[in-house]
């Protein structure tokens, strides 16, 4: 809509360049144009640049959805990594994830979380139905596999 000048509004301006822009334009200039944008966008900030723009959207994201949609989101994932992804995938991102590991904690930290979980196997009932093998019985089986 003209104001009482004639002269178009600046939001009028814009929706009209935008659609005229989208007539014009197909898939692939939109591509190229983001990608030199995300490039510039690159040069011109740094790491916590975007540590702080990701922190902020996840903040933003997990106040506007409940523990279903992570959870929903989580498995759609993990179905789509699994359907496109081979054991050998699986077996490389976990060597390198191991490796991360390594690189970034020290004795100490195997130390700990090797008690933590040595206390919460102790912890557990031999008799208890949670679905979990008794220390009898995973050395048991830990035994028969070295056998082989």
């Amino acid at each position: 809509m003209a104001n009482n000048n004639e002269k178009m509004s600046r939001e009028e301006a814009g929706r009209k360049g935008g659609e005229t822009t989208a007539k014009n334009h197909d898939k692939e200039f939109y591509q190229e144009i983001g990608q030199k944008g995300g490039e510039a966008t690159s040069e011109n900030h740094d790491k916590e640049f975007y540590q702080e723009i990701g922190q902020k959207g996840g903040e933003a994201t997990s106040e506007n959805h409940d523990k279903e949609f992570y959870q929903e989101i989580g498995q759609k994932g993990g179905e789509a990594t699994s359907e496109n992804h081979d054991k050998e995938f699986y077996q490389e991102i976990g060597k390198k994830g191991g490796e991360a590991t390594s690189d970034s904690h020290g004795k100490e930290f195997y130390q700990e979380i090797g008690e933590k979980g040595g206390e919460a196997r102790g912890n557990q009932r031999d008799d208890s139905d949670d679905g979990k093998m008794s220390r009898e019985e995973a050395g048991r089986k830990g035994g028969e596999k070295s056998r082989r």
